[in-house]
């Protein structure tokens, strides 16, 4: 599976944005997606991740309320609606893909594949 994301950029705080991310599979529907983030000098970041269906999502509890995670099986894309967009918010955005064999669960850890992040640079 390739993954590619895209829509990073400078914005104000307050501000928001929307990543994208495009996935080759053909079976897109078949792998549970999710979002992570890096700033520099610090460790990968868990952010928000969606089950297969998109019928459960979870995001972390530092973007809870303000960043929105989704997916369209039938385009195969995943966003990221990132509101009230913060300062500490700046960081390398990457999307994730874990196959699923079974059940319809979203993951914060062990996914198989990584596309390239997207930066996204929030001013004061």
């Amino acid at each position: 599976v390739q993954l590619q994301a895209c829509g990073g950029g400078l914005v104000q705080a307050g501000g928001s944005l929307r990543l994208s991310c495009a996935a080759s599979a053909r079976t897109f529907s078949r792998y549970a997606m999710g979002w992570f983030r890096q700033a520099p000098e610090k460790e990968r970041e868990f952010v928000a991740a969606i089950s297969w269906s998109g019928g459960s999502t979870y995001v972390a509890d530092s973007v809870k309320g303000r960043f929105t995670i989704s997916r369209d099986n039938a385009k195969n894309t995943m966003y990221l609606q990132m509101n009230s967009l913060k300062p500490d918010d700046t960081a390398v955005y990457s999307c994730a893909a874990r196959r699923v064999h079974y059940g319809d669960d979203y993951y914060t850890a062990g996914y198989d594949y990584w596309g390239q992040g997207t930066q996204v640079t929030v001013s004061s």
